[in-house]
């Protein structure tokens, strides 16, 4: 097995969606954790030689990679988890820039607007959610996963957005039955299930 190792804030962030592959996959890989105050202090070297400044970072054997998307698009193709072909590998990569667009949302909510006016914010989101319903509805009438008959990259990178969205407010899938039953069905898969239940897992905030 490849010898991967994560590097990251001890939180699920943006590196999360890349240990639900790979847990889901059975992949096995090494955290290696950066305290978010030495971070921002500048006391660690790495924020000086990282591409762009910013973690997560996958080391693959000699090979390195940054930017979460990146990561997630490398490992769906050496796993895969991105189409069978070539239109289906456009989809992939069109609904993984629809769940960036997402979480970007989340992301700006949390930081920016400190979590102002979430009534309103929860509503507008319904709009967003339902281009996720109406494109599960497309593939098998919601029986599968976003894109044809195997789960791939977007998937995992979904499951963790709606998540962050379901901590900020249970109710928030509602009225997506597709999107609710959707993950139900992903965690039940039983390598993702088991990763879910572990302590590592559970010991990871969302967010700061």
């Amino acid at each position: 097995m490849p010898g991967y190792t994560l590097t990251y804030f001890p939180l699920r962030g943006r590196a999360e969606p890349t240990r639900l592959l790979l847990a889901d996959q059975g992949v096995s890989w090494t955290e290696e954790e950066v305290q978010l105050q030495d971070w921002h202090a500048g006391k660690v070297e790495l924020k000086k030689t990282a591409v762009f400044g910013q973690i997560p970072r996958l080391q693959d054997g000699d090979f390195v990679l940054y930017q979460s998307n990146s990561i997630l698009r490398y490992l769906g193709h050496k796993y895969g988890l991105s189409g069978s072909s070539d239109q289906e590998h456009a989809l992939i990569d069109m609904v993984n820039d629809g769940v960036e667009d997402l979480r970007q949302k989340f992301y700006k909510f949390i930081f920016q607007d400190k979590g102002a006016d979430k009534e309103k914010f929860l509503h507008d989101l319904t709009n967003h959610l339902a281009a996720f319903e109406r494109i599960l509805c497309k593939n098998s009438n919601g029986t599968k996963f976003l894109v044809g008959d195997k789960i791939s990259f977007a998937d995992y990178n979904l499951l963790d957005v709606l998540q962050c969205y379901l901590d900020l407010s249970p109710a928030v899938l509602t009225s997506f039955p597709l999107l609710t039953s959707y993950i139900d069905r992903i965690l039940s898969r039983p390598s993702l299930s088991e990763y879910l239940k572990s302590n590592g897992r559970k010991k990871r905030p969302i967010i700061p």
